[in-house]
């Protein structure tokens, strides 16, 4: 499934599931800017959307609703995630707008949240600075999430191999050295990028090699 139909598909999911203001806000506010960070930074990364939730509502300290552009919501944690354009989320700003908007995100941190916010403008023209970004952020979590069991024996294959390159490693290089189909290392690779063990490196939107990121020799002892 490519992502034109993943999206369509879970945008009606969720429109199915909701009722009301939640419903309106959904169809109303998951416009352009949206689609564009799922497509140029979330699909390259994930490529799903899985534990995702747009237009989600919270409500800050008196109570009152509020909508964030994404909540990602795994086991291990809450992260909201907002691309904002400069001419909406500050040139048009007044000055109780902005203090509200550093209350909230701060509310939300006091209340577990971890806030990441994206520009239109890097989301369009430099994608591949919001996947660096957003897999350093949120790759530790997924790490201390696979605490509870090791990794597979094939994913620890891949890593003693991105270790022994010393270079960005690539499918072909998992698929030469492991004797799998480039489909399956691929798969593989992708499985790292999840675990946060990997890093994306991302040129034409689409990740053609991966590096390790920091502290992964730990998952080969």
């Amino acid at each position: 499934m490519d992502f034109e139909q993943a999206h369509n598909a879970w945008i009606e999911r969720h429109l199915s599931l909701r009722s009301g203001e939640r419903k309106g806000r959904l169809a109303r506010g998951h416009r352009y800017a949206e689609k564009l960070l799922l497509q140029n930074v979330w699909w390259p990364l994930f490529g799903n959307f899985e534990h995702l939730h747009p237009e989600y509502e919270v409500y800050d300290w008196n109570r009152k609703s509020q909508f964030l552009d994404f909540a990602f919501l795994p086991p291990f944690g809450r992260f909201g995630l907002e691309v904002d354009g400069f001419q909406s989320h500050v040139k048009e700003m007044d000055r109780e707008k902005f203090s509200y908007a550093l209350n909230r995100d701060t509310f939300l941190t006091g209340m577990g949240w971890k806030m990441i916010h994206f520009s239109f403008d890097d989301v369009q023209q430099r994608p591949e600075v919001c996947i660096m970004l957003l897999q350093m952020l949120i790759g530790p979590y997924l790490i201390r999430s696979r605490s509870a069991g090791p990794i597979t024996a094939a994913e620890k294959d891949v890593l003693q191999l991105a270790w022994s390159l010393g270079r960005p490693i690539r499918a072909k290089d998992v698929a030469d050295a492991c004797q799998v189909n480039y489909r399956t290392a691929r798969k593989r690779l992708q499985a790292l990028v999840h675990l946060g063990a990997l890093r994306p490196i991302v040129r034409s939107k689409y990740a053609s090699s991966y590096e390790l990121n920091e502290g992964m020799l730990e998952l080969l002892l």
